[in-house]
Order: C-alpha cells, then sequence, then structure tokens
C-alpha cells in the first residue's frame, strides 16, 4: 500500500493535549528515529481557530478576531486521522518547522512564530485552487472542529 501521510495533508490529532486540532505535516519518520521508534511526524497545527468575522467590524476587532494560536509537535501515527484535505505547495510545510528548531524551547519557540504568522497570512488571503476559487483545504484548516 503506498504511504499517503506526506509533507502537506491536513490531520486532526485524536489523543493528547491538542486531540481534536487540525495540524498540517511537516515532515514524517516512517522508520522512526533514535529517539522515537515508532512512525511518527511533525506537525504544525491550529490550537485557536479564527473566529467569525463581518463586514461591520472595525479593522481593529477584525485583526483580534483573526488570531491563531499555533502548536508545533512530533506525533505517533497511531495518535492521527489524515483527511483528504492536503494544502497547496505555495503554503510550503516542509520550511514550517525543523528538527533543529525542535530540539531548543527557543526554536520551537521561533518556529510557532512563523506558524502562526503563515497561517494568518493565509486565512486572510486563501490561495486560490485550479478553478481560481479560495482553495478549500485552507478553509478547511481555518473551521474549529465540531465535536
Amino acid at each position: 500500500m503506498g504511504k499517503f501521510i506526506k509533507a502537506g495533508r491536513v490531520v486532526v490529532i485524536l489523543s493528547g493535549r491538542y486531540a481534536g486540532k487540525k495540524a498540517i505535516v511537516a515532515k514524517v519518520f516512517d522508520d522512526g528515529s533514535k529517539s522515537r521508534p515508532f512512525g511518527h511526524c511533525l506537525v504544525a497545527g491550529v490550537d485557536r481557530a479564527p473566529l467569525k468575522v463581518t463586514r461591520k467590524m472595525s479593522k481593529k476587532k477584525i485583526s483580534k478576531r483573526t488570531r491563531v494560536k499555533p502548536f508545533v509537535k512530533y506525533v505517533n501515527y497511531n495518535h492521527i486521522m489524515p483527511t483528504r484535505y492536503q494544502v497547496p505547495a505555495e503554503v510550503q510545510p516542509a520550511t514550517m518547522v525543523t528538527d533543529q528548531q525542535m530540539d531548543t524551547s527557543d526554536g520551537r519557540i521561533e518556529a510557532k512564530k512563523f506558524v502562526k504568522s503563515l497561517l494568518q497570512e493565509k486565512f486572510m488571503a486563501p490561495p486560490a485552487d485550479k478553478t481560481g476559487k479560495p482553495s478549500k483545504d485552507v478553509l478547511y484548516l481555518r473551521k474549529k472542529l465540531r465535536f
């Protein structure tokens, strides 16, 4: 069977602190690594999704309501559920988070800041798909999962 969990796939975290949150796979480790001898992946996700915005809101209120709280984490394959969505290549999921950043707490903070700026930018102006409409993959990642 082919591997379908690749960089750019949108997944739902099933257990732990971020259960029910959506994330993008940044890097996969199918055979595991020395510190984690099991199949896992590095994900960058949305801890707190942006709120609904209407036309009559002020710019200040819109900027507050479109804030995103991100997270970066290594997750076991058993604890994620892949979705049919895959973010466009222009989002560049492989460059979101690196292994070197995950080694130190300062690196993780730096990675979260980058993910936050990238996600907020893409949520405000979603990239277009083949038909020219806003990408449904990015819009799905923006919505809070109801369960």
